[in-house]
């Protein structure tokens, strides 16, 4: 599973006004864990910027004159995203940015590009009703350091996000998150030879659950489903597969 964070900065806050984007961060993780793998760039807006957004993040047009062009970024921009769950907080926002600069250039919407768009704030409202759900207040409920973060950033509000979704969707799936290196180095044969590690196959002993154990596992599902407001991902992976 391929998920991208994404975060902009942008002129204003209505790109119907012709407000731009002028910082663009992106950060990747794979099965939960983060790859190491970013996007950053910031962009000449070739417009004014707002005060108050100026005030939020910071990014003068001084500094933003001799950056990119959206369109000098986009293809590259694209190829970074493409095929991913996109991970945004407040992702009507970000997305209507993108599309108005994809369609200044006459380029198909950003979710024609991207496996899906989920958006962090609907979830953070779904756990957390009546709640402050920014950012910085997920942060804190989570115990997410981000005393680093006294202005905006695309590329650290990226970073950041993805550390608020891993805490906030960590319920289903704490067994992948707590593997320690004697697990990891003992990972399944495809994972490693994904990296050009040849490795020999040797025959598997299966241990069959007894009835105990499977009324356990059964019980746990459901109390996962019901914390989770029926989004349990293993009860809906079997709903598939029985459905097949």
């Amino acid at each position: 599973m391929r998920q991208i964070f994404l975060d902009t900065e942008t002129t204003g806050l209505e790109h119907k006004l012709g407000h731009r984007i002028i910082e663009l961060g992106c950060v990747e993780m794979r099965n939960r864990r983060l790859s190491n793998r970013h996007f950053h760039r910031y962009l000449n807006p070739e417009r004014e910027i707002d005060a108050g957004a100026l005030a939020v993040h910071g990014i003068s047009l001084e500094f933003l004159q001799d950056k990119p062009r959206f369109a000098e970024i986009a293809a590259e921009f694209l190829d970074f995203v493409r095929g991913a769950e996109l991970i945004i907080h407040n992702a009507p926002f970000d997305i209507g940015f993108l599309n108005a600069e994809l369609a200044r250039l006459d380029m198909a919407p950003i979710e024609t590009v991207c496996h899906a768009v989920q958006d962090t704030l609907v979830l953070a409202k779904e756990l957390h009703p009546g709640k402050k759900n920014n950012l910085n207040a997920l942060c804190e409920r989570y115990g997410i350091d981000n005393s680093h973060r006294t202005l905006h950033g695309a590329l650290l509000d990226a970073e950041i996000l993805a550390e608020v979704y891993v805490s906030m969707t960590r319920g289903q799936e704490s067994l992948i998150m707590d593997l320690g290196e004697e697990a990891l180095a003992n990972a399944p044969v495809l994972e490693r030879t994904q990296v050009g590690i040849e490795v020999a196959r040797r025959a598997q002993c299966v241990i069959r659950a007894d009835v105990d154990e499977i009324a356990a596992h059964e019980a746990l599902l459901a109390a996962i489903q019901k914390e989770s407001k029926g989004k349990c991902l293993w009860l809906e992976a079997e709903s598939t597969e029985n459905a097949a």
